[in-house]
């Protein structure tokens, strides 16, 4: 049968029953199951008193069987398969009567049906296998488990030739419950007669039918990879495959041309020379062999001998005497099959000097006459075994080519001479031609006369012929071709079109696929020069760069000029056939590309050969080397330059036409990918990535298999000619494509499915595996970049990777020492970048079953090397905390080194693979699955491995990888963290303000009735709040170290790729309870100091408020003894009166005023007194009452005066100068700030809060300690801002105590006390009144303090929630919404503030946010609304509870009114004084106006509230939001040390500065001397390039940028990931340029040609870029 039309066998037919007897009831009748020698049947019993039943047999109208049984059911046996039967049933009564039969036919099943039912085969048979399938990964792969039932051999089988196990063929199933049956069960007796009689399992199937059944059920390239790999194994391949069903059989050619063979034949055994070809093209004798009849040799036994030498036994053929081998053949009789010897070019070992190709033949040839006819048309001989020549032989006597050679067994009992000369006449045949097994001659004597004859044949042979010409005679013969179906044929049509034009390889290269040549080469030196700007000298950096892009877009014009060559059209057009056309297509182009390949480099090599025998040929080796390089041509070379021309297409307009007809390649190549084509990821030969091409095809890719999108990764890296492919392609199946002679460079990568059951395990859908070319390569290490090229490599797939395989040969230690050196720096930067792969070494070429414990020694030197080199390449990283190779991985020297023996078993080109090989491959194989499932890191979506693979290449093109990569994952992982990060932080700050406000009423209360306190006095309150402040404060800070901790045990959200960070937020942590315990430490030292200071004053007017009401009362007595009707005229001078003469005998000693700029000077003098003399003498030398008058002005005299001249002409004083001014500038402004709202709150003066503006200070000039500056300005700038604070501070205090004068607050109340007086004088009812007095004076100031207290969070977590809540959400998306709402106003004035006023500038941006938002709709108000209630309700209920307690005294009624209020409102103790005097309200009466007045208040300040604007209301809180969010997202306050852009990292206590994008320090003012020009280059720029900078802290000495952390330490200022990074400031300075110019008196920049090309859109998607923001 031919590939492509398939034949079902015969199903079981829809059968009918007619029933006719004697019995009245009719009979029913089923036949239930049907194998290949059996039918099982059963039927009904009818009626009456039946005596049995008989049933018949029939076919072809003849009885074959019959059978009489008493049961309803019978199976018949020993029938033949493939036959239709007839079956008929007779009832047979006790009375004797017999009724007619009952009728039904059945067809016994094909011997082939039958086995593929028993194989679980058969849905394979018209569906077939596919290398998709047979790849993917699932359960079985890692389970152990033998075949328990003949469906499991199939599979077992696969998976073992799939890894070139050589035990692959042992097909024996093994019951569970088999093992030690006997001794299990007790049977210990000796029973020798059952041991005798013991039969062979009857369910034993033949290796061969299992072989033939899984080529018959599988596609043209599963079948392909099966001949492949039997043949790497030195299995004999099925030459002839049959079909027992059809009776065809089918030449396997197309099966067979995978098949390279090396091999030197005698002829090239002195020059070493060797001969590779495919085996299908070799043209090679072919001897067969074949049986006649029976025979009692062995003929496939005879065989393995006759090809194997007495050390190096192998079993090629099946034979009788091998596990299963004696089971009967099923299906494979008429396989012949094929297999080669080829010599080594040792005489010694070498059986036959000269390549020869067997054939054998199974079955009687009798049986099988067209395959013989075949082998006697294609064999140089035939060799034809026999015992007995009685049966016909004329099949012998026909012509043939073929020599004839009767090969006979003298011992055998049917063996008869006579008839062997009858034969041997009729054929004439020589003595020559009969070989016969004598008595006396053993097998290795006859062995030895038939390898004689044979060598005689193959040194003389009539015929050679190739397999692929083989195919014609097959055709004449009737058999079926494997490649004659329509889709390979037009295949290969399309294939040779295109590879026959292919004359001389580097003339086609250069003229069909011209992209990947010398522009592509130089588009890869421009890329990277881009990166590195090595070769820029003094020449303006943006400008060189803008030089570069230029050139860059003119290269891909050029490649946009070459119209697309004919056999890149040819090629488009043949991989865009859907279907199994394309994949053959691919299969042809790789074979013919291949054959080219290797005649032109087998020139090239005997050339290289001969050059390098003498060292004077250094430049011509060089150019060898690069020919062998240029010389391979695969399919890899077409897809290459498929990708060249898509990406030459995307620099076209998106309008083009030719740009949009090319759009659809990625997806092309995508479905390659998917269908297991490799995808170059790295183009060797350029030593370059095409991104945008890679990047898209994998774009696609993932939207092709999404949701089904997770993917692991697997690595393989080591030293050339090791292994590594032969590893991954005997661990995974997987074939690159690598052309002939390894001259491919680069990385490719391959998918294998995951099995749907086996996701879950394992956690991903796809397993990818990268194979990258050898480390280290000879045949590169003449080019210049070689070791750079490994060093790139070896960083992108380490940092692709999740397991990383890594072979190194432990008997070349400078090898070694070479790779190591590589792999280390890699995996140094990749845990730098928060990637953890795992690694494994691997040992191969070690046999010995000791190896592990012998090489103990060996992995300790492994170990120490590997310490030694993480030291060597973290001082070249500079990352020296790293003195371990365990620091930088997790690596165990017992369980990560995997010893592997050698590759073959024995000498090659005829050795076998080694078993030990296969199996340690599949331990390690099952161990990388076990890791994979193990990974606590989750598996990359297929996007996510585009953006690693973009970010690492891109990293990977700047020289210092460490401080230039970039990622959007690990931004996005960053920027998720930050996130959590900064709502615990809020929490716990909204936690302590709460906790804070609550103790500050505690304090404000203290000493009235409102608080109940167990202190007996105020040191001892404060004390006890302290502690729990401290232990308030430790929960909270073990909650969010504790959150923190659960936050990087996640494993969802790539949280293990920011671990490098975990330390510095866990110190952040630390660090915000250390600044909050200091606040609330010192609000609560202020508020108790300022309530001892009150709680004086209240007792001084408590004694006279108490004198008054005396006073008052003694008034009323006397006015109403003497004038009982007196009028208010007469009354108001009686109160005038009594008022004078109280006033007059009260002292009214207040608080005592205090010196606010003595105090101050006191704390500034000692705040400088460690700055040394100097400091204190300038101090005393200027009065603090004279500092701070004026505007604080920088001059540089005494800084400049300690420079020496030629440093003074070198050194730009005006932007030092600037620089200190902006510092000076943004700290008095802060101080200023925190100033304001301390005299906002309208309390007295307390020294903590010029102790907290001198740290503040101090903090500040510490973030800017690359400004050197001097004592001089230090000690002047803290004399100016606490000058100004005293001056402010002093005020405070001064209307603190006028507010609180107990003379001026006794006055205040006199005429509320007057009408009290006259209302107590006509006894006038008080409740009403009293009722407003106590709302009025007592609740509504406290209603609207605790409404205000608790707006300020409300305010801010509303930003924080809204749609607002985005950009507030980290500091990194804060920084991209500022910048951007700066692009969308387009304003050079917003931008100079920006600039010059950073902190001031964001302050206001806030406040603007907030002031927007609560701007629009009544937020603001249900916010004040919900807080109202909820006091208004407190108020209620207090009443409510005082009334229940029925006082009789309304001042008891009070205080347990303000007792209940006591922990929310602070009800002021003056005012409820003067409410508690001259009242004689009834309480019910009170009670019931004191409800209805909390009524109105409760409108009234509704109304009030709602009419004030967010503005003022901002400004009135205590907690301001603005504050909060500006502290939450400033950060630590650095700024990049060149350009001064703020610092985005997270938290506060982080140990690296670092900023997301970077711009020209002349948007600062910065000029370049002596031109004066605005400086235009941009230090992200800078830092790759020798140029030198020269600033107070370089010593005004030049310094390299490349080297700035030897100065600036904690700044990590990365590259430009791309030209367009810095887009943004750009565009920025070139719209603005001559603005900037002006504002700065300076000259305008010299602004790059490309910058004007830039855009506003533009400069926004270089934003969202550097920020990270999809």
């Amino acid at each position: 049968m031919t590939e492509g039309t398939e034949r079902t066998p015969p199903q079981l037919h829809v059968l009918t029953l007619s029933v006719t007897r004697r019995i009245q009831q009719q009979q029913k009748i089923q036949v239930y199951r049907v194998s290949g020698d059996s039918v099982s049947l059963n039927w009904d019993a009818p009626a009456g008193d039946v005596a049995g039943y008989t049933v018949s047999c029939f076919c072809d109208g003849e009885k074959v069987q019959e059978q009489t049984t008493d049961a309803t059911s019978l199976t018949l046996c020993s029938l033949r398969p493939g036959q239709q039967y007839s079956l008929h049933v007779s009832t047979r009564l006790k009375n004797g009567q017999l009724s007619r039969p009952a009728e039904i036919s059945a067809p016994t099943k094909t011997h082939l049906r039958s086995l593929l039912e028993d194989l679980g085969l058969e849905q394979h048979y018209t569906e077939k296998l596919t290398l998709s399938k047979v790849l993917q990964i699932d359960e079985k792969t890692v389970a152990d488990d033998s075949a328990e039932c003949p469906s499991d051999l199939p599979w077992c089988f696969l998976k073992r030739l799939m890894m070139v196990n050589v035990t692959a063929r042992n097909m024996k199933c093994v019951p569970v419950c088999e093992p030690h049956r006997d001794a299990l069960s007790g049977d210990t007796g000796l029973d020798l007669d059952n041991l005798v009689d013991s039969p062979n399992s009857g369910d034993v199937l033949n290796p061969l039918d299992v072989v033939t059944a899984l080529f018959l059920c599988s596609d043209g390239f599963v079948q392909q990879e099966m001949a492949l790999k039997m043949s790497m194994c030195q299995f004999s391949v099925p030459l002839l495959l049959p079909n027992s069903d059809t009776q065809q059989c089918t030449l396997m050619l197309w099966a067979m041309r995978d098949i390279v063979k090396k091999y030197r034949p005698q002829s090239l055994s002195e020059s070493k020379g060797f001969i590779e070809e495919r085996i299908v093209l070799s043209e090679l004798p072919l001897v067969s062999f074949v049986r006649m009849g029976e025979c009692s040799l062995s003929k496939s036994e005879v065989l393995n001998k006759l090809l194997s030498n007495s050390q190096q036994y192998h079993d090629t053929f099946v034979h009788r005497n091998m596990e299963c081998g004696d089971s009967p053949r099923r299906i494979s009789n008429g396989l012949t099959e094929i297999s080669w010897y080829l010599p080594c070019g040792n005489k010694n070992i070498d059986l036959f000097g000269e390549p020869v190709a067997v054939a054998n033949l199974r079955g009687d040839i009798t049986s099988f006459e067209t395959q013989f006819s075949f082998l006697c048309q294609t064999s140089a001989a035939v060799f034809v075994f026999f015992d007995d020549l009685d049966s016909p032989y004329r099949l012998l006597t026909d012509q043939h080519k073929a020599q004839i050679f009767l090969v006979g067994n003298h011992q055998s009992k049917s063996f008869r001479l006579d008839a062997l000369k009858k034969v041997a006449t009729e054929l004439n045949l020589t003595k020559s031609n009969i070989i016969l097994k004598t008595k006396q001659m053993n097998d290795a004597d006859f062995v030895k006369n038939l390898r004689d004859t044979v060598r005689n044949v193959v040194e003389n042979p009539r015929t050679r012929m190739q397999v692929e010409q083989m195919a014609d005679i097959a055709r004449e013969l009737g058999m079926g071709v494997d490649e004659d179906f329509p889709e390979c044929q037009r295949a290969k049509r399309n294939a040779d079109a295109i590879t026959e034009e292919i004359h001389d390889i580097l003339q086609y290269k250069e003229a069909q696929l011209p992209l990947q040549g010398n522009i592509w080469k130089e588009l890869t030196c421009l890329e990277k020069e881009e990166c590195r700007l090595n070769k820029a000298g003094s020449e303006n950096i943006e400008k060189y760069k803008g030089d570069l892009l230029i050139e860059k877009k003119q290269l891909r014009e050029e490649q946009n000029c070459y119209s697309m060559s004919d056999a890149m059209s040819c090629f488009i057009s043949a991989v865009s056939h859907p279907g199994i056309e394309r994949s053959y297509f691919l299969k042809w182009m790789r074979i013919n590309l291949d054959n080219l390949s290797r005649e032109k480099l087998s020139v090239l090599r005997e050339e290289y050969k001969e050059k390098s025998q003498s060292s004077a040929n250094k430049e011509e080796i060089k150019d060898l080397d690069r020919q062998l390089s240029n010389s391979s041509l695969g399919t890899e070379h077409f897809l290459r330059e498929i990708g060249q021309i898509y990406e030459a297409s995307v620099a076209l307009p998106e309008s083009d036409a030719s740009r949009r007809q090319l759009q659809h390649l990625p997806i092309l190549c995508a479905e390659l990918l998917l269908d297991g084509f490799p995808l170059e990821l790295v183009d060797g030969e350029a030593s370059n990535i095409p991104l945008r091409w890679v990047s898209d095809v994998l774009s696609q890719l993932n939207t092709l298999v999404y949701p089904n999108n997770k993917i692991l990764v697997v690595t393989v890296l080591g030293v050339q000619s090791t292994g590594k492919s032969t590893l991954l392609n005997t661990m995974f199946g997987v074939q690159f494509a690598v052309s002939s002679g390894r001259c491919t460079r680069g990385a490719f990568m391959l998918l294998i499915r995951i099995n749907e059951d086996f996701r879950k395990v394992l956690g991903c859908d796809f397993m990818v595996i990268i194979d990258t070319e050898g480390l280290k390569s000879p045949e590169l290490a003449q080019l210049d970049d070689s070791h750079e090229h490994d060093n790139e490599l070896a960083t992108l797939v380490v940092g692709l990777s999740d397991i990383t395989i890594v072979n190194i040969a432990m008997e070349n230690s400078t090898e070694m020492r070479d790779i190591l050196q590589i792999v280390v720096h890699a995996f140094l930067r990749m845990k730098e970048v928060g990637k953890k792969p795992k690694c494994l070494f691997v040992h191969q070429n070690v046999s010995d079953v000791s190896a592990h414990d012998k090489n103990l020694r060996d992995r300790k030197l492994l170990l120490q090397q590997l310490n030694e080199m993480t030291q060597t390449a973290a001082r070249m990283e500079r990352k020296e905390e790293n003195k371990n190779f365990t620091d930088v991985m997790e690596y165990n020297p017992d369980t990560g080194n995997w010893y592997i023996p050698g590759l073959w078993n024995g000498n090659p080109p005829m050795a076998p693979v080694n078993a030990g090989y296969s199996e340690a491959a599949y331990d390690l194989k099952k161990n990388i699955i076990h890791m994979l499932g193990d990974c606590e890191s989750t598996s990359n979506e297929i996007w996510e491995f585009v953006e690693w693979t973009t970010s690492l290449w891109n990293a990977v093109k700047h020289e210092n990888f460490i401080f230039s990569f970039r990622n959007s994952l690990v931004a996005d992982a960053y920027m998720r963290l930050c996130t959590e990060f900064n709502e615990w932080g809020w929490e716990f700050r909204k936690h302590m303000y709460t906790w804070i406000t609550h103790a500050e009423t505690t304090i404000s209360n203290f000493g009235t009735v409102a608080v109940k306190s167990e202190a007996s006095d105020m040191g001892e309150l404060l004390v006890c709040l302290k502690d729990d402040a401290r232990s308030e404060l430790s929960k909270w800070e073990t909650t969010l170290l504790e959150n923190l901790r659960q936050y990087f045990k996640k494993t969802e959200g790539h949280v293990h790729l920011v671990e490098g960070y975990k330390e510095d937020f866990s110190n952040s942590v630390k660090s915000l309870r250390r600044e909050m315990e200091s606040s609330i430490l010192n609000q609560l030292e202020a508020a108790a100091e300022i309530r001892k200071g009150m709680m004086t004053l209240e007792r001084i007017k408590e004694t006279h408020t108490t004198k008054l009401e005396q006073e008052v009362h003694s008034l009323i007595e006397k006015c109403r003894q003497t004038k009982a009707q007196s009028t208010d005229e007469e009354l108001d001078g009686e109160f005038d009166k009594m008022w004078d003469n109280i006033v007059k005998g009260l002292s009214f000693g207040g608080l005592k005023k205090m010196d606010v700029f003595d105090k101050v000077y006191n704390y500034l003098r000692k705040n400088l007194t460690h700055k040394g003399s100097r400091a204190s003498e300038l101090v005393m030398g200027k009065p603090l009452r004279a500092c701070g008058t004026q505007p604080f002005k920088y001059t540089a005299e005494g800084f400049l005066n300690r420079l020496a001249g030629t440093v003074k002409q070198l050194f730009n004083f005006q932007d030092h100068t600037t620089a200190v001014q902006r510092m000076a500038d943004s700290i008095i402004a802060a101080c200023t700030q925190f100033v304001a709202e301390k005299v906002g709150k309208k309390t007295d003066y307390h020294d903590n809060y010029i102790q907290e503006i001198l740290q503040m200070i101090d903090e500040r000039l510490s973030h800017n300690q690359d400004l050197k500056t001097d004592i001089e300005f230090e000690v002047s700038l803290k004399q100016h801002i606490c000058g100004v604070a005293a001056r402010r501070f002093q005020k405070m205090h001064k209307d603190f105590l006028q507010r609180n004068d107990p003379f001026r607050c006794l006055n205040q109340h006199k005429d509320k006390y007057r009408a009290d007086f006259k209302d107590l004088f006509h006894e006038r009812d008080q409740c009403h009144k009293k009722a407003e007095e106590f709302t009025t004076l007592c609740l509504t100031p406290a209603v609207v303090d605790y409404v205000n207290n608790s707006l300020g969070p409300d305010i801010t977590d509303e930003m924080l929630t809204s749609r607002t809540s985005l950009q507030f959400s980290t500091r990194m998306y804060f920084q991209y919404s500022v910048l951007k709402d700066l692009l969308t106003k387009d304003n050079f004035e917003s931008y100079l503030r920006y600039i010059r006023s950073y902190e001031e500038f964001v302050k206001e941006w806030i406040f603007d946010q907030i002031v927007d938002h609560f701007s629009k709709g009544s937020t603001k108000s249900d916010l004040e609304s919900q807080h109202l209630k909820a006091s208004i309700k407190s108020i209620k209920m207090a009443i409510a509870k005082a009334q229940k307690h029925q006082e009789s005294n309304l001042m008891k009624f009070v205080e347990d009114i303000c007792e209940e209020l006591g922990d929310k409102l602070v009800i002021s103790r003056d005012a409820l004084g003067t409410f508690r005097i001259l009242n004689n309200a009834n309480q019910e009466q009170f009670a019931h106006w004191l409800t209805v007045c909390v009524e109105e208040m409760e409108q009234h300040l509704e109304e009030t509230l709602s009419q004030t604007d967010i503005r003022t209301k901002l400004k009135e809180l205590n907690f301001k939001p603005q504050n909060e969010l500006f502290t939450r997202l400033i950060g630590c306050g650095n700024q990049c040390p060149f350009c001064k852009v703020p610092c985005d990292a997270g938290g506060k206590a982080h140990t690296e500065h670092w900023a997301s994008v970077h711009r020209s320090p002349g948007l600062g003012g910065f000029r370049r001397p002596p031109s004066k020009q605005l400086v235009v280059e941009i230090c992200s720029s800078l830092v790759i390039t020798e140029r030198t900078f020269s600033t107070p802290a370089t010593g005004f000495q030049g310094h390299p940028y490349k080297n700035y952390k030897d100065i600036y330490p904690t700044w990590k200022i990365a590259h430009d990931g791309s030209i367009e990074a810095s887009d943004y400031w750009k565009y920025v300075m070139r719209k603005f340029n001559e603005q900037f110019a002006k504002e700065y008196h300076a000259k305008p920049a010299a602004i790059p040609l490309h910058w004007y090309g830039i855009t506003k859109e533009d400069a926004e998607k270089s934003l969202k870029e550097s920020f990270g923001i999809k």
